[in-house]
């Protein structure tokens, strides 16, 4: 290891806290206050950018952006009310009726309806592909293709997916390659250092990582955040300031809160292994994984996502999760407290069994959002539930 650290980049967990360099006023706070303001003074354009924090650039908004770039290693970011709006507000950007958008067939419920069912309204078509062969991409790239959108580490079934090959695809035809990457954080992956363009997070999820706000955002190069903010300010969904400030802090521990999850996830998932009331466990640091290779060459840990398919099938599922008594029964994913949930009672329902087996979402699946209590805890409370489950 050299001796020389002085033009050494920040680390995550410095950048989390920190943010970017820059130079201290004396007697300013450590800690940023909450600029619970609207508006600002302004009377004329000599007096520089209008600020309105319907247009992101409150300060809150402002500090948030920047760190969130230098995380991801992206020119610039924006922050915006949910996942959800991050999502739509870049496909809205990005697309004119018309267009043609080749996304990921495993994807997030409520953004595949999206692709599928809104977007079409305004013109824009979306064909679904098995993200595992680059075939199925270049097969389905249209002339009038814009975007190429992919989730990674998918959402529920945990798949590692490769974004290099679909780079390069994005790259020969000129298009914009889009990665979810929620489940992974800027601590365990960052996309952008794979080629991908932009970087969306449900910051709901770890970047807030409390349970305690509802946030997204996009990191990208400033072309194209500059547009998915002239398209926020026309629908509207700014990020409120106490919420950029909850999410600010939230990045403070987002390493050492990622740290625990990933060492809780793998010490579970091989728990889980050998319990007689599983049929199957799914997490990428186990080595039957089917992305365990790439994850373990290009990830800085597995995460705190994992899945079990249960002997017994849903029946069995249903039982478990009424016996929980530390783990939480709740939707939503990424908190200090370990949450469970039936994809199939939340983010995918309405789908067919067909639908679900196609997701990966076998019967008796189980997703597990694995918190940073003490592991041993855990195992006591999954273990009597899985009792209860085997009837």
């Amino acid at each position: 290891m050299s001796d020389d650290l002085s033009f050494r980049r920040p680390g995550p967990s410095t950048v989390g806290v920190h943010g970017a360099r820059r130079t201290r006023v004396p007697g300013e706070p450590v800690v940023p206050p909450i600029v619970q303001s609207s508006t600002f003074f302004w009377g004329k354009p000599s007096d520089g950018e209008l600020l309105y924090s319907r247009y992101g650039n409150n300060p809150n908004q402002e500090m948030l952006a920047r760190k969130l770039a230098e995380l991801e290693g992206t020119d610039a970011a924006i922050g915006l009310a949910s996942g959800m709006a991050a999502t739509a507000m870049t496909l809205l950007a990005l697309t004119k009726s018309g267009d043609h958008v080749v996304a990921s067939s495993m994807l997030y419920g409520t953004t595949r309806a999206l692709l599928r069912d809104e977007l079409p309204r305004r013109g824009v078509s979306t064909t679904f592909v098995d993200p595992d062969t680059v075939r199925g991409w270049r097969a389905a790239v249209r002339p009038n293709t814009r975007v190429i959108l992919l989730e990674t580490p998918t959402n529920p079934a945990v798949r590692i997916l490769d974004p290099r090959p679909i780079a390069a695809l994005a790259r020969e035809r000129g298009l914009t390659f889009l990665v979810d990457a929620t489940f992974a954080t800027p601590v365990n992956l960052r996309p952008v250092a794979l080629g991908v363009d932009a970087v969306i997070h449900s910051a709901t999820k770890y970047l807030g990582g409390h349970s305690d706000l509802v946030a997204g955002v996009v990191c990208g190069p400033h072309g194209l955040i500059e547009e998915v903010g002239r398209v926020a300010r026309l629908y509207g969904p700014a990020l409120d300031p106490h919420a950029a400030w909850l999410l600010d802090r939230g990045l403070r521990t987002l390493s050492a809160r990622v740290q625990r999850h990933n060492e809780n996830g793998l010490v579970l998932a091989r728990w889980f292994s050998d319990q007689p009331a599983v049929r199957r466990v799914i997490y990428p640091g186990l080595e039957d994984h089917p992305d365990h290779g790439f994850a373990k060459e290009h990830m800085d840990g597995f995460g705190g996502m994992l899945a079990v398919v249960l002997e017994g099938g849903g029946v069995a599922a249903d039982r478990f999760m009424r016996s929980l008594e530390l783990a939480i029964a709740a939707p939503s994913l990424g908190g200090v407290e370990t949450l469970v949930s039936q994809p199939r009672y939340t983010s995918h329902i309405g789908m067919s069994a067909r639908e679900l087996a196609s997701q990966g979402i076998d019967d008796g699946f189980v997703r597990i959002s694995v918190g940073i209590e003490d592991v041993r805890d855990l195992m006591a409370d999954f273990q009597q539930a899985l009792e209860v489950a085997r009837g």
